[in-house]
């Protein structure tokens, strides 16, 4: 079994590709979820899509086939031919999958390099997919020593300091069109997770903001969270604003096209659309003095901060690197624990059992039990030192496999997989 990552991301899809891609109804990618894994080669499943991409992470017996017939399904549900998918897809395989997710999960491969949000969405996903019971012990594994992959970065870098998020950059591409933001209005469509990270940047740069959104109460709760005055308006005006407001930034979750040409005013006065949901809430529309950005617009300024933070990056990736590849080494040192720990196992078993036959025969006495156990426990304990050193070492080479799983079948022992508890991650309940 190999791990395997299927991506489309803003590296091999433009956005018309991805709002297509795009799972934001839970019931359609529990749908998809279920139906990939009815496929006899993929075993567990999670899905990550975000406004920048989708992934979908599994384990496969035969990477060929598994790919195929996700992205197959993948075709079924988008409606997207599958040989533009295939060409298009980014297919990773093991140690290359677990490599792209760190990478991911560090936010080394998103449009704008070290955003926070994405570790976040990559947590939700995975909490998802293991509440369903769509991913057991192995994507537990990887998925946990991603997340403490994106630890390490955050802690050895600068990469997650600062506004870097989608919101953010769209809301410096609005400060730099405008100038001098004192007293300018903003219009913020959304009361959700995005709306919330664009009106704390809008507010920090000195923008007056007004909230809409179609639940009202939302809305008011999100602006209540902000200690400086942050309006609410009533969605029904939403029309109205766009045609009041300079500069607009919309991030809700609504499956089709809320702004299009029938509710788009004209206006004397220059504006500034940021469309920074996926799909897009903006429809194609073509109006004087009228500007729109979608998130691959502002390539610009994600090229800006890549450039600044070039040797941040460097840094982050060699310990993304270095993560991979321990995280196959301790894969590996787990399948040599649990053969260590029967090889003891057996040794006090046969103890025990010839322990009970002397003195059933009288070949010992019954007061003498306990110091010859002891003894017969010492001897185990030192003759099996060296082999059980000597394995924890061969759990860094190739042979490993050949090697436990002799001795395995030499001792008669029997493999201990249920250590997913065992080995969880701290990092999977950080934020």
């Amino acid at each position: 079994m190999s791990y395997l990552v299927i991506s489309f991301s803003h590296k091999n899809t433009d956005i018309e590709m991805r709002e297509k891609l795009a799972f934001n109804d839970t019931e359609l990618k529990d749908r998809f979820l279920k139906n990939i894994l009815a496929c006899d080669t993929t075993k567990e499943a999670v899905v990550l899509s975000t406004c920048n991409r989708v992934e979908i992470i599994t384990r496969s017996s035969n990477i060929k086939n598994s790919s195929k017939d996700i992205i197959q399904k993948i075709s079924d549900f988008s409606g997207v031919e599958f040989d533009k998918l295939y060409k298009r897809a980014d297919i990773y395989d093991n140690d290359g999958a677990v490599h792209h997710l760190f990478t991911v999960a560090s936010a080394l491969d998103s449009l704008v390099i070290g955003e926070t949000q994405i570790v976040g969405q990559l947590k939700d996903a995975f909490r998802y997919s293991q509440g369903k019971g769509y991913c057991a012990q192995n994507i537990t594994r990887v998925m946990n020593y991603a997340f403490k992959c994106a630890a390490n970065v955050r802690n050895a870098t600068s990469l997650g300091t600062g506004s870097v998020s989608v919101a953010s950059t769209a809301v410096a591409k609005a400060k730099e069109i405008i100038g001098n933001t004192t007293g300018i209005k903003a219009l913020v469509i959304g009361a959700g997770e995005m709306s919330e990270l664009t009106v704390k940047h809008l507010l920090a740069s000195g923008f007056d903001v007004i909230i809409t959104s179609r639940n009202m109460k939302k809305a008011q709760n999100l602006a209540d969270t902000f200690e400086v005055n942050v309006d609410v308006a009533p969605y029904e005006s939403l029309t109205a604003l766009l045609g009041q407001v300079p500069v607009m930034i919309t991030a809700t979750s609504a499956p089709y096209p809320i702004i299009t040409s029938s509710n788009a005013p004209e206006a004397s006065f220059n504006r500034y659309w940021f469309d920074i949901a996926v799909p897009r809430d903006i429809d194609d529309i073509d109006l004087p003095n009228l500007q729109i950005y979608s998130v691959d617009d502002l390539q610009d300024i994600v090229n800006e901060n890549m450039s600044l933070r070039a040797e941040q990056a460097k840094t982050a990736y060699s310990i993304v690197s270095k993560n991979s590849l321990e995280f196959f080494d301790w894969l590996k040192s787990l399948e040599i624990e649990p053969v260590v720990k029967h090889l003891y196992t057996k040794a006090d078993e046969i103890i025990e059992k010839k322990m009970a036959n002397a003195i059933k025969k009288g070949f010992i006495k019954a007061e003498d039990e306990e110091n010859i156990r002891k003894l017969c426990q010492t001897v185990i304990t030192e003759y099996l030192h060296a082999p059980s050193k000597e394995l924890k070492n061969i759990s860094q080479n190739m042979e490993c496999d050949i090697v436990v799983g002799s001795i395995q079948k030499m001792f008669g022992l029997t493999n201990d997989s249920d250590l997913s508890e065992k080995y969880r991650c701290e990092h999977l309940s950080k934020n």
